[in-house]
Formats: C-alpha cells, sequence, structure tokens
C-alpha cells in the first residue's frame, strides 16, 4: 500500500466545549495518511493520476475553519469522512492535535483510521 500524508497542518477552528472555547478560535494540527496506488502517477508524471495534496489540504482546511465542533472525536471523523468522500480515498489515519489543551501537557489529542488499508 502506497501512503500519501500532510504532516503538522495547522488550521485556527473554534473546537471545545467550553465557554471561552466557544469564542476563541484554537489552533489544531493534524498528521494526516491516506491510502492512494501511485504507480500510474509514477508512470506517467501527470498530476490527475495522483492524489493532489493541494487540493486534499486546501479542501481540510476550509472544512477546519468552518467548523465548530464541541468534541475533538467529532471533528476527526469528520475530517476522515470528508477526505475519504471527497477524494476516493479507501483508508485514511488521522491524529489530531490539540496542543496545550491539559495544563502540563505539551501534546493532546485522538488518532483514529478509517477504511480498510
Amino acid at each position: 500500500m502506497d501512503i500519501i500524508f500532510l504532516g503538522g497542518l495547522k488550521i485556527d477552528t473554534i473546537i471545545g466545549i467550553y465557554d471561552w472555547e466557544r469564542k476563541t478560535k484554537q489552533t489544531v494540527i493534524l498528521d494526516i495518511e491516506m491510502a492512494h496506488d501511485i504507480k500510474k502517477a509514477a508512470a506517467t508524471d501527470d498530476i490527475e493520476d495522483t492524489l493532489d495534496y493541494k487540493a486534499v489540504s486546501q479542501h481540510v482546511i476550509s472544512f477546519v475553519e468552518q467548523s465548530n465542533f464541541f468534541l475533538v472525536e467529532k471533528l476527526a471523523e469528520e475530517i476522515s469522512s470528508t477526505i475519504r468522500k471527497e477524494f476516493n480515498v479507501p483508508w485514511v489515519k488521522l491524529t489530531l492535535n490539540k496542543k496545550g489543551a491539559i495544563s502540563g501537557a505539551s501534546d493532546v489529542g485522538i488518532i483514529i483510521e478509517r477504511g480498510a488499508k
């Protein structure tokens, strides 16, 4: 299986359950791995034959910036779902980091995998 990935994608959004979190955007950091067979693109050297990671990142950025979920679990699920649907990706592994959400912890978040490898 080939994997195309985006690492350290920082996006500001409304996320959280507390009143202040509903008013103040916070940064989430995404690492996204997506299964995609790259053989055709490797043979043709044509962007049309691969998963365009710029298009994926633009779509995800727009989606997350406009979202306002309470839980990182819901946000992660919706991001992975939209990637799978919009880009015909059979498998996604998503790490969502809400840095600084817990005092004393440098990182906190969730990792999910959806689809078949």
